[in-house]
Parts: C-alpha cells; structure tokens; sequence
C-alpha cells in the first residue's frame, strides 16, 4: 500500500491566512511506503478536511471580524463536509452558502459564526435553534452550550439531521419537529435564542420564551435582512440592536401558505 505523509503549511512557518482560497489541500512533502490500508486513507482524508476548516476560519470568519475563541474553536473542531451529501465535500469549506435543495442548505461560515458570537455563550446555556436544516449550526452551538433545543419545520429533514448529529456522538441536543413561531414554551425559558430563517417580525412567543437577561439573535427582513440581537432586560423590555446584514431564508408557519423562499437554510 502506498500512504501520504501530509504536513501542514505550519511546519513551515505559514499559516492558512496566508494561502489563497482556491488553496484547499495540505501540501504533500513525502511519500512513503506503508501498510496503512483503508485506515491509512481514512487518516489522511481527516487530515485533509481538518486543514480546509483552519483555512475557512482564517480567510472566511476570523478576517470579517469573529474574534471569540471559544466560536472560533467550536468552527474548526465541527467536520461541515459530514451535514453535506457526499458529492458536495470538496465544496463544504468555501466562503458560501451551500445549496442542498430548492427550500434549504447550509449558510456561509461567516454567518454562523457571527450569530454565535453573538450569543455570548460561556457553556452553561439551554440554547433554542429555530431552523435545524442540515445540523451543523446545531453541532456548533452544542459545541458552546450546555443543551440545545433544535426545531425543523419539515420531519425528514429532522430525521436526517439527528442521525448525523447522533452518529458524531452529540448527547446534549434534542431536535423537535415544529413550527418555530410557536417555539417550545414546555422547555423555556432558554438563556439564548438563535432563528436561523428570517421572520417579518419576531414571534411573541419566542420573545415569552426567552429568559431575562438572555439573548436572542434574529435576521428580519426580506430578500436581505438585518441581523439583530436582541437583549430582554430585568423589566420584560427589549433592547434591541442591528448588527448585520445577511441573507438566510424564509421563515415559514405552518399555519399559512407562504413559499420558503430562496435557500439559505
């Protein structure tokens, strides 16, 4: 058998912020021959995607301004490429959204991590994710968080992302089938609240639903929408604060007949 001995750019005094983003391989200094057989390849594919997610946090999310390092950990140590099908590997670790069908797919790094950060999350939160999708963004927040609650409006989509999430070994996440403007009030109050589609306005029940002094981040809008975060005060007041421009999609009820919009989610 013949397997690759793969060295970062590191080693040689260069870090991933200094490759170009067409730059996604390790660079291969030797070749070597060993029996390493299927676990050999398994090794060098880890290792593989391990360096394109340093090269996503640096060139996509630490240069637009994610600064948290516990974020920036929960980014790189969450394999992205297993919440995507097979065909679509190579692609898991660019700068944009990934387009898994025509109502969902997985959002550009930066967005997530941006929303993260923003929860401010030190480990001892019950998180509520509305919008499941693939799983990923739920993997990261449990990465943060000490429990997380993730909603799917659509069952297979669900199905699909709790047996990805469990086969990862995740044990601190539930993922309900539901409708997201109606949250979980049997599970609340949550330290943070994270909609990854974008509502008109933010539902009054998720607003009940949040702790005081907890956090919520929500995109609102349209097409584009405004990133906001969300502040509840001793008072039951809201501070409210734009932070962002992004694009996810639709947030949907199923109580009406709106599309879901273009993908984003």
């Amino acid at each position: 058998m013949i397997a690759f001995v793969l060295t970062r750019p590191s080693v040689l005094g260069a870090t991933p912020s200094m490759f170009p983003s067409a730059v996604v391989l390790p660079l291969v200094l030797g070749v070597i021959l060993h029996a390493g057989g299927a676990a050999g390849a398994q090794e060098i594919d880890a290792d593989r995607f391990s360096f394109r997610r340093e090269v996503m946090v640096e060139q996509f999310v630490r240069s637009r301004g994610v600064e948290a390092p516990n974020v920036l950990s929960a980014m790189r140590s969450v394999p992205r490429h297993l919440f995507v099908p097979v065909p679509m590997r190579e692609r898991a670790y660019g700068a944009g959204a990934l387009t898994l069908d025509s109502q969902y797919g997985v959002p550009e790094p930066y967005a997530i991590a941006r929303m993260t950060e923003l929860l401010e999350l030190v480990g001892t939160e019950r998180i509520l994710e509305i919008g499941t999708g693939s799983g990923y963004h739920t993997a990261v927040l449990a990465n943060l968080g000490k429990e997380v609650f993730s909603m799917e409006i659509v069952p297979e989509r669900a199905a699909a992302a709790r047996a990805t999430l469990a086969g990862l070994g995740y044990d601190n996440i539930q993922v309900r089938v539901g409708n997201g403007y109606e949250g979980l009030p049997d599970e609340g109050p949550f330290d943070a609240i994270v909609l990854t589609a974008a509502p008109e306005e933010i539902p009054e029940e998720l607003i009940k639903q949040l702790k005081v002094g907890g956090r919520m981040v929500v995109p609102l809008g349209g097409f584009l929408q405004e990133l906001q975060l969300i502040e509840k005060r001793p008072n039951g007041t809201l501070r409210r604060r734009r932070v962002d421009v992004v694009r996810m999609r639709p947030m949907v009820d199923v109580t009406d007949d709106r599309p879901s919009g273009p993908p984003g989610r």
